[in-house]
């Protein structure tokens, strides 16, 4: 009982100090991922909030590399103090295991989930002189076609490669992968010709789409976007429950004090209910979440197995 108590204790006075401000120790957030990236936007985003709300300095470090490995790998070896969060990637922690090998770190027991910070359903796009104006004229496109239809992506094992693998693994479609090295750069890809689709997040591809240089034929998720409110889902285009999405959430390095992880998450969901915050990213297609340890931890278990099949029929390794 002893024992017990004095573990409340710290684990309160930790939680106690998150709040306090130390002007020469701020709390880091590490995005994976470049500069200008979503996960970049959102830690920037997040940390300004959480600066307000708690008084102590926030800051941002990049650092990209292996799928968002490095920077997670980073995080994972940090103190469990409080002082050290992951905007992780949905690849991080459900996909890159299957993937890398090996794996500098075990997602499963390298962290201690905190919220979902934004979830994005992802969206199948084409270049808007591609003569398909809808999923099933798409498909049809693709079959009449085998295999001379490219799609791009921000690289292998990225999001929008396994959200194309997967629609490939739900129709039997055969399109040809080009990497890229970021989804910028698949984007212009599309728009120049060398490709003619993509599967990306909304923030990525909305900016082209309402300029009209992509087309949206299909949104990967249970309901349609407010923000393309005239594009169906794809399961409502003729491939029955086809869900795809592109999230953020931030986690903490394993042994963080409970207290200190559940103080975090209170933070984070008041700081995403902020209404200019849900505005900004609204308009871009992100829902912000702000969910808790539990029910992110349910969301990262129920996803690996998933994208564990696909993987593997597809084949793909990287190293």
């Amino acid at each position: 009982m002893a024992a017990r108590l004095i573990a409340l204790a710290l684990a309160l006075f930790a939680s106690l100090a998150l709040a306090q401000s130390y002007p020469n120790r701020p709390v880091r957030i590490v995005a994976p991922f470049a500069p200008g990236g979503l996960a970049d936007v959102l830690s920037r985003a997040v940390g300004d909030r959480l600066q307000k709300q708690l008084g102590q300095p926030f800051v941002v470090e990049n650092r990209p590399g292996a799928g968002g490995n490095i920077g997670a790998d980073a995080v994972a070896r940090s103190e469990p103090d409080g002082y050290t969060l992951l905007m992780s990637s949905a690849g991080i922690l459900t996909i890159n295991q299957f993937l890398y090998e090996p794996m500098p770190f075990d997602p499963a027991s390298a962290f201690a989930p905190v919220s979902i910070v934004a979830d994005m359903p992802m969206v199948l796009v084409v270049r808007s002189a591609l003569p398909a104006r809808d999923v099933r004229e798409f498909m049809a496109l693709a079959k009449s076609t085998p295999g001379g239809l490219f799609y791009g992506s921000p690289g292998h094992g990225t999001t929008g490669h396994l959200g194309m693998e997967l629609f490939m693994h739900a129709t039997g479609l055969k399109l040809q992968h080009v990497p890229y090295k970021s989804a910028a750069e698949a984007v212009q890809a599309a728009l120049a010709g060398q490709t003619q689709a993509m599967f990306d997040n909304p923030p990525t591809v909305m900016a082209q789409i309402k300029a009209g240089g992509l087309r949206a034929l299909g949104v990967a998720a249970r309901d349609r976007l407010a923000q393309l409110s005239d594009v169906p889902t794809i399961a409502q285009s003729g491939v029955p429950g086809f869900e795809a999405s592109s999230w953020f959430g931030l986690v903490v390095p394993a042994r963080t004090p409970r207290a200190i992880v559940e103080r975090i998450a209170t933070e984070t969901a008041k700081a995403l209910g902020d209404q200019q915050m849900q505005a900004r990213f609204g308009a871009l297609g992100a829902r912000l979440v702000g969910d808790t340890p539990e029910e992110f931890a349910k969301r990262i278990a129920a996803e690996r197995p998933r994208w564990r099949e696909v993987i593997r029929a597809a084949g793909i390794k990287l190293q």
